[in-house]
């Protein structure tokens, strides 16, 4: 072969490699490959190996069929008593129909992460501020209905959507704080009043059974006075005469008794520590 044959069979073959290079495609196991000939959808390829026509035929998409993560948010919006908040908010989503995520909307990523913003408004718009802190769970199952409603003929389905955030302004922070704080003062008070009323018919109680147990208050009343005397500081015991009387100790010899018998008391133990030292 001559020179000119050499870089005819070189070139040919250089524009074969060119085109199978062209042709070969390859899609990995989470992607679909959308295949359009002469712009014309004909097929979904994938995973793995396949071949298009070149200059007739391409790839016009690779759909990712794993699930996705959009975050989201809601800026100064009002909600439903009138306050400004600030939401942010996760989405999680699929693809299950790989042509109609192709062919029915443009940018199906960016049109879910708007409509998905739209709904947190919708929603914040009719939730009023202590639902939307409290009643999250709530909150999600209806965004995650009305998000799906919005992209339902776009081949999506909507996994899940959770509130990460919910920001008020800091003066209402303030007046929640103080308000709580005037809740847990009220709930002490209530509690601290309803334990007086126990202690009150306890003492009622306690009232009528000496009431109709003479003997009773007479022993209660001796205690009383004991355990007041036997402490050996000064203290100053105040006792009605009546009750000096219903305990024989009006008279002087039941306060020499009742006086010896706290003495006793008082000198047992150090009197036993001299027995057991001789």
């Amino acid at each position: 072969m001559d020179t000119n044959t050499l870089m005819i069979v070189a070139g040919i073959l250089i524009v074969i490699v060119a085109l199978l290079a062209m042709a070969i495609k390859i899609a990995n196991q989470w992607e679909r490959a959308v295949v359009l000939f002469l712009g014309k959808f004909i097929g979904i390829r994938g995973p793995g190996l396949f071949i298009i026509v070149p200059f007739l035929s391409r790839v016009a998409y690779m759909i990712d069929l794993r699930v996705i993560t959009t975050s989201f948010t809601a800026e100064q919006t009002l909600t439903k008593d009138t306050v400004p908040v600030n939401v942010d908010a996760v989405l999680f989503w699929q693809v299950i129909d790989v042509e109609k995520a192709a062919l029915e909307v443009r940018d199906y990523q960016g049109s879910i992460s708007l409509a998905s913003q739209t709904a947190l408004r919708d929603v914040i718009g009719k939730t009023i501020l202590a639902d939307m802190l409290t009643g999250r769970e709530a909150i999600d199952a209806e965004l995650q209905r009305l998000i799906g409603s919005r992209v339902s003929g776009w081949g999506i389905r909507i996994l899940s959507v959770e509130i990460r955030d919910v920001i008020i302004p800091g003066a209402l922070q303030d007046a929640m704080s103080m308000q709580a704080q005037a809740e847990r003062e009220r709930q002490a008070r209530v509690i601290l009043g309803d334990s007086e009323r126990q202690i009150a018919e306890k003492f009622e109680q306690a009232a009528k059974s000496y009431e109709n147990n003479p003997t009773a208050l007479h022993l209660r009343a001796m205690n009383m006075l004991y355990e007041g005397l036997k402490g050996g500081q000064s203290t100053i015991v105040i006792v009605p005469s009546t009750a000096l009387n219903t305990m024989t100790l009006g008279d002087t010899t039941g306060t020499i008794a009742l006086a010896k018998i706290i003495a006793k008391e008082k000198k047992g133990p150090a009197e036993t520590g001299d027995q057991g030292q001789q």
